[in-house]
């Protein structure tokens, strides 16, 4: 057995002033509470919130605060993420990794920002991958990189045991974002550690899910420190022989017998993709994505209307998206 105990804490998230008093409170409870805890994240832009007016340079004192507290504890820690502003003006969502000694070992920004929501929000391009000593191998993404199947699988062929993914989601497709951390825990036979925020923060719901799919924990809508024990070995022992004995979907998917042309943008195997129309925000009374009406006979008012023949509209061209 190779045992880690890692803590989440999910807790209310302001948007116009600063959080990071908060966690560090929060940080110092939870260790006098659970000083057996090794690894503590929080969740996406816990420090400052969700507005990127508020964003930071990398060098920035909360980080320096982070990094001491770090030290103090002897944690591995990862303080969610925050919008980083580089010096030519481009804003990134940007997590660190700091070790127990207050280093900075790794530091991710956000592959796939919620576009077109966060239109002015840059993509990172790398990919976060890092080492507890003795432990094990450990990725990072951020909230919506989830749903992009390719980050979890790049991470997991980097050889990452464990998905820590921090989340800002306050919207109504937080069960849907539960089933997708489900899903990438059996899919990639990893763990997923699933930390969201309250408030301007998100709804919560943050959720610790097993190699196998099992669902470890999951917290409710008030503010909670979960600490638990993972334990590497059952990753391992799991690729090796499957889940439960059965599906071995990474040394499958190794020795795939095809590639797949999509990656390939100059294939043309994605043209549908390029039938659908702009990423941007749906408009009040859009029909996009739906059969085009614009010809069709209005419906009389009722004091006027005449009996009609019934009619059939046949469109034959492609269900395309306008908005």
């Amino acid at each position: 057995m190779t045992p880690f105990a890692i803590a989440g804490i999910q807790m209310h998230v302001a948007a116009l002033q600063s959080n990071v008093e908060g966690m560090r409170h929060r940080l110092d409870i939870l260790m006098a509470r659970f000083p057996w805890t090794q690894m503590v994240m929080f969740s996406e832009l816990a420090p400052f919130g969700p507005l990127h007016r508020f964003a930071q340079p990398f060098d920035n004192e909360f980080i320096e605060q982070f990094k001491a507290d770090a030290r103090r504890h002897n944690i591995w820690l990862i303080p969610g993420s925050f919008f980083e502003k580089t010096p030519d003006g481009k804003i990134y969502n940007t997590s660190v990794v700091i070790d127990p000694s207050g280093a900075i070992v790794a530091s991710y920004r956000k592959m796939f920002p919620f576009r077109p929501y966060e239109v002015d929000v840059e993509a990172g391009t790398g990919f976060c991958v890092f080492d507890v000593p003795h432990v094990g191998r450990f990725g990072l993404s951020i909230c919506y990189d989830i749903w992009f199947p390719e980050t979890t699988r790049q991470l997991t062929s980097m050889g990452a045991e464990v998905l820590l993914h921090p989340v800002l989601t306050g919207t109504t497709d937080r069960d849907a974002e539960i089933s997708i951390a489900r899903a990438t825990a059996a899919q990639f036979q990893c763990y997923v550690i699933d930390v969201n925020g309250l408030g301007a923060g998100g709804v919560g719901k943050s959720c610790v899910v097993d190699p196998s799919a099992n669902v470890i924990y999951q917290a409710a809508g008030q503010e909670e420190m979960f600490p638990f024990e993972i334990d590497l070995d059952l990753v391992r022992r799991q690729r090796e022989t499957g889940m439960r004995g059965l599906g071995q979907v990474l040394k499958s998917f190794r020795d795939r017998p095809a590639d797949f042309p999509v990656y390939d943008r100059t294939s043309g195997s994605d043209d549908y993709l390029h039938t659908l129309g702009p990423l941007e925000m749906p408009k009040q009374g859009s029909n996009a994505g739906l059969p085009d009406v614009g010809n069709r006979t209005p419906i009389r008012p009722a004091d006027t209307q005449t009996t009609l023949e019934p009619e059939i509209f046949s469109d034959p061209r492609p269900n395309t998206a306008s908005g």
